[in-house]
């Protein structure tokens, strides 16, 4: 039996609940550890895109090691996305993933994220359709609700979380996502 799946999930002021929300359930009903991380807070929650508030399970230190999980999910949210793709330290750990061959996954404005950490213009991706200006000069476009490439997952918005959070435990634990069952 392989050992548990380990990914972190990032918490900004502005993340969008649902990508947020659905990703961090449905990784857990796959029996993947997750760990809430919070970057620059203004307090021990994070107020949302719709004002909902969410407690992150750890703040972001340097001492966070791609080598100690198995992958990290960037939510959208415009305010998400504004802090992820400023915070180097955070960047510089979604770089760690990526070149660790580990999985880089980005849903909505979140996306914008993949391109401020330098994930390399190879890559055909998928974002929030208000956001696409800023990523299809660089990278290759799809309108495609999630987009697998290599190590590197994208997916459009709210709507499309769940297809995006399933795609994720496809990738990761290698099952097939009918197997999961609500608990």
């Amino acid at each position: 039996m392989s050992a548990q799946k380990k990914a972190i999930v990032f918490l900004c002021e502005g993340a969008e609940e649902m990508e947020f929300t659905i990703s961090v359930d449905v990784l857990r009903r796959a029996k993947v550890e997750v760990t809430v991380v919070g970057v620059e807070l203004a307090s021990d929650v994070a107020v949302c895109s719709r004002g909902v508030k969410i407690a992150p399970d750890v703040k972001f230190s340097e001492s966070l090691k791609a080598d100690d999980y198995d992958a990290v999910i960037i939510p959208g949210g415009n305010g998400s996305a504004k802090t992820l793709g400023a915070h180097e330290g955070a960047k510089k750990l979604i770089m760690d993933f990526y070149n660790s061959k580990k999985i880089v996954a980005f849903v909505c404005a979140g996306t914008l994220v993949a391109k401020a950490a330098g994930i390399p213009s190879k890559h055909t991706v998928t974002s929030y359709p208000a956001v696409k200006g800023q990523l299809d000069n660089f990278y290759t476009y799809s309108d495609d609700r999630v987009v697998v490439d290599d190590n590197v997952i994208t997916s459009r918005s709210p709507g499309t979380s769940f297809l995006f959070a399933l795609t994720i435990v496809e990738q990761l634990v290698d099952v097939k996502v009918s197997s999961l069952k609500p608990a």
